[in-house]
């Protein structure tokens, strides 16, 4: 593992080297970020302020779930986002070919070789959001729900990044995948409310039911939110971290079968 660690903090050096070559670009996409925070944040409150409690959720609760959905979408984007975006292009090129020729595991090499810096400040905004939602709660942190929630949200990282690696490795089918890739857009937006939203109209409780055990992306922010400021629904949370767990075997069997299937530049 520490050959894994050294190999990594080279990956991260790299990537902010690269990133002060183009600062402009580096600061124009963090400007990005932070104006699209802002105006999610101006739509969530003009809500607020026409109805105190939306689904069960009132305004600060809410908004941590709004927190964490920024943090963990700031954690995918800039540690797994570039490369699974960039595997069609590897397939495409041949460029793959370097890659399997390394003494390295293929999945870590493909998934985690370049770190997106510039989305690196969603983290720390979402992790703002969600402690000023805290205080405006008045809730007293105790360590149970603290440790249930990290527990909870590395879990749903874990889903969310097998979800992206699954969708990533229909490349070696499709070569061109950006149609599939529309996806994983969809994924994120299902995951940015909550799952009892789904649940208030009748048309789409199935949709919310498919979405939350068939294919739990909706799990994948909900459960550590609820778990912070919510009632404690200690089955939710093992049925996450199941979950979790298979999506991963899943999507590393899927990978490695993609794998078998490409037949390298020369072919």
């Amino acid at each position: 593992m520490s050959r894994y660690f050294r190999l990594y903090s080279a990956f991260a050096r790299f990537s902010f080297s690269r990133e002060l070559i183009f600062r402009g670009n580096f600061l124009a996409k963090m400007s990005v970020e932070l104006i699209w925070l802002f105006l999610m944040l101006v739509f969530y409150k003009t809500i607020f302020r026409q109805s105190s409690v939306v689904a069960g959720w009132n305004e600060a609760e809410y908004l941590f779930f709004v927190g964490c959905y920024v943090t963990l979408e700031g954690f995918i984007e800039t540690l797994f986002l570039e490369n699974c975006l960039g595997l069609a292009e590897l397939v495409r090129t041949g460029e793959l070919d370097f890659y399997l020729l390394k003494p390295i595991d293929e999945q870590f090499l493909i998934t985690c070789k370049s770190i997106d810096l510039s989305t690196m400040p969603n983290i720390l905004m979402g992790m703002g959001l969600m402690a000023m939602s805290l205080h405006d709660l008045g809730w007293p942190v105790e360590p149970v729900r603290v440790t249930l929630f990290v527990v909870n949200f590395l879990a749903g990282l874990v889903l969310a990044y097998s979800c992206l690696l699954m969708l990533a490795s229909t490349s070696f089918w499709l070569t061109r995948n950006s149609s599939l890739m529309e996806m994983w857009w969809l994924f994120t937006s299902l995951m940015r409310y909550p799952r009892s939203i789904f649940m208030e109209v009748g048309w789409a409780v199935p949709i919310g039911f498919f979405f939350s055990f068939f294919l739990p992306v909706m799990l994948v922010i909900h459960v550590p939110a609820s778990s912070m400021v919510k009632t404690l629904e200690p089955w939710m949370s093992v049925y996450l971290i199941l979950a979790a767990g298979a999506m991963l075997w899943l999507s590393r069997a899927y990978l490695q079968l993609a794998l078998r299937r490409y037949r390298s530049a020369s072919s």
